[in-house]
């Protein structure tokens, strides 16, 4: 059943990227993450409620709490970072890169959790190694969002790494909880230090200048983010994370596609044989 949700949770994830790059078009990054933020966080909740496990939130251990709320921070920090991207950088770039946090976290769950990598999870890693590299390199023609500065990297690469501590992180957490209570939990974090920035930065008024359609996109970037986080940790929470998070990393095509169609998005060649190899490599995690 959790390959089922880790599935769901990749085809969410893929429709976020297009749907939030195109919200955050004319709008702040930071103040878009945080408003559409509230959407998740209304969503997880009413899940909670329907399925009934606020009932159990005082079975909560300290420990779990804890490691909860730091997964919360590491997710906070990882959209910030992934949105700033996704605002100055093309998607099919930034994408390769964030889902490359699978590296990491496949090096985090052998470090903490003690999850053996085999030798098929090896070869997946050097695989997905040199298809993001080939993804990202130049365009042999700019796209339309091409800003032409490497900007947009920097905050690409610490969103994979908070990503990958995420992943760890939420393991923990939701050990003996009911994933949706503990993606609820969570998402209240993740908000918290969404609004503490913009706060901190003044762009609370910058909210009288979004456009209709950039609300419509940010919520329903929103919805789709939470729909995936549902899938994904209810996932984690009954497969191991060595495989879970590759297979939500497939959410890559659904992106790269969706890139093409709706933001006319072109990967060059070598873009195209870097997508192969990344799915490929994804697949390789899984033997």
């Amino acid at each position: 059943m959790w390959l089922l949700f880790a599935l769901g949770s990749a085809l969410f994830a893929g429709l976020t990227s297009i749907l939030a790059k195109i919200g955050i078009k004319n709008t702040d990054s930071n103040l878009a993450t945080a408003l559409r933020t509230i959407i998740v966080l209304l969503f997880s909740w009413l899940v909670v409620f329907v399925v009934g496990s606020q009932r159990t939130i005082d079975l909560i251990s300290t420990r779990s709490l804890v490691f909860l709320i730091l997964s919360g921070a590491a997710t906070g920090a990882s959209w910030l970072c992934y949105f700033k991207a996704l605002q100055l950088g093309d998607v099919n770039k930034v994408a390769p890169i964030d889902k490359s946090s699978t590296i990491l976290t496949i090096l985090l769950a052998f470090l903490f959790l003690r999850e053996t990598p085999t030798l098929w999870m090896g070869i997946g890693v050097v695989l997905l190694a040199a298809g993001t590299y080939l993804m990202i390199q130049r365009q042999e023609t700019k796209t339309p969002n091409d800003k032409g500065n490497k900007s947009w990297l920097f905050y690409a690469v610490l969103s994979a790494v908070f990503a990958a501590l995420t992943s760890i992180l939420g393991k923990v957490g939701i050990q003996g909880i009911e994933s949706n209570l503990g993606t609820a939990i969570r998402t209240i974090v993740v908000l918290l230090m969404a609004w503490i920035i913009v706060l901190f930065q003044k762009k609370l008024p910058l909210v009288k200048t979004i456009d209709k359609k950039s609300w419509i996109f940010i919520a329903l970037s929103g919805l789709a983010t939470g729909l995936s986080w549902l899938c994904y940790y209810r996932a984690l929470q009954e497969g191991r994370a060595s495989l879970v998070v590759p297979i939500d990393k497939l959410s890559i095509v659904v992106t790269i596609v969706f890139s093409r169609i709706v933001l006319k998005e072109r990967l060059s060649k070598k873009g195209m044989v870097g997508l192969l190899l990344v799915v490929t490599g994804t697949m390789a995690l899984l033997f």
